[in-house]
């Protein structure tokens, strides 16, 4: 069986489609001698179609200064990460995230402030553009503490005995629940559903490097006595992440209405595919976007397009 590392590197080298890295390359760009690595990643990855969507993709930096100088959105991106921009290439658009690589390993890890970033990458992602191989290592080493630290939380809540891809569904939920989104409820099931077999294999992989003790006996995950109290540990910690979770999604939101161009009707656009809604974004609100997600959130979670 392949480790976890080996099988993070073979998913992230799989070839993309040639729109993708392109555009990757055009992003990379525009940092310069800073960009360390591009990833893509999300539902454009999985149903393979670009025209017409919104594309998703971490830009990796050496760090911040190098990237932005010595102003405001460098001290930003490191007080509240990533900064989010949008990216035109040809016809097509997309949200850039910015993490520096010594962010983008911790916040795949259990020490993360947040799920956001370890909840995405423990899903497939591609690695669309690279500077060199050791920023392709990098990138490789990041990505190998996401599958883990999930499948550690759901492992908290989990019974005695259960099945991979059942962590897999509980993980994910946790996840979902920890931050304000769009997507329905059945969203963890359906992206499970997409590839069964490759959560199956990460799992057993990823399953060795939990914290909370635990042996793969056949198609059977079985938790082993826990001395340590790794279980409580976890379990205790949950409540304030969801807590925080949605504060920084809101927090976020804020920011970019200063760092993104249209984001509220990004906002919009990314609110009514998921949660079916029809907002209709009025020109105050294009005007004045901070304003106009202090009045949005609260309607959006009374209506439940955001959870």
């Amino acid at each position: 069986m392949l480790s976890l590392t080996q099988l993070v590197a073979e998913e992230l080298a799989v070839p993309t489609q040639k729109g993708a890295s392109e555009f990757a390359a055009h992003i990379a760009a525009q940092y310069g001698a800073a960009a360390r690595a591009v990833l893509f990643y999300g539902s454009c990855l999985r149903s393979e179609q670009l025209q017409g969507e919104m594309l998703d993709f971490y830009l990796i930096v050496s760090d911040y200064e190098s990237a932005y100088g010595n102003g405001w959105l460098a001290t930003w991106n490191r007080r509240l990460p990533p900064n989010v921009f949008p990216f035109q290439y040809g016809d097509l658009v997309a949200k850039v995230a910015v993490l520096s690589e010594e962010d983008f390993h911790h916040l795949n890890r259990p020490t993360a402030s947040a799920v956001s970033v370890w909840a995405r990458f423990a899903q497939p992602s591609r690695l669309v553009w690279c500077a060199d191989d050791d920023a392709r290592q990098s990138a490789v080493m990041a990505i190998s503490g996401a599958a883990p630290t999930l499948l550690n939380a759901a492992l908290a809540f989990a019974e005695r005995e259960g099945d991979v891809l059942d962590l897999w569904q509980s993980g994910f939920q946790m996840t979902y629940s920890a931050e304000l989104r769009a997507e329905r409820k059945d969203r963890p099931s359906s992206v499970i559903a997409f590839d069964p077999n490759r959560y199956a294999r990460f799992g057993r992989a990823a399953l060795h490097h939990t914290m909370i003790p635990n042996e793969v006996r056949g198609d059977k995950i079985h938790i082993l006595p826990d001395p340590e109290r790794r279980i409580i540990q976890e379990k205790r910690r949950w409540p304030a992440l969801r807590r925080r979770g949605k504060l920084l999604t809101i927090a976020r939101l804020a920011k970019a209405a200063f760092t993104y161009a249209g984001g509220i009707d990004y906002l919009a656009w990314k609110i009514n595919r998921h949660a079916g809604t029809q907002i209709e974004v009025r020109p105050w609100q294009r005007k004045w976007p901070l304003v106009a997600a202090v009045f949005l959130v609260p309607k959006l979670l009374a209506k439940g397009a955001v959870r």
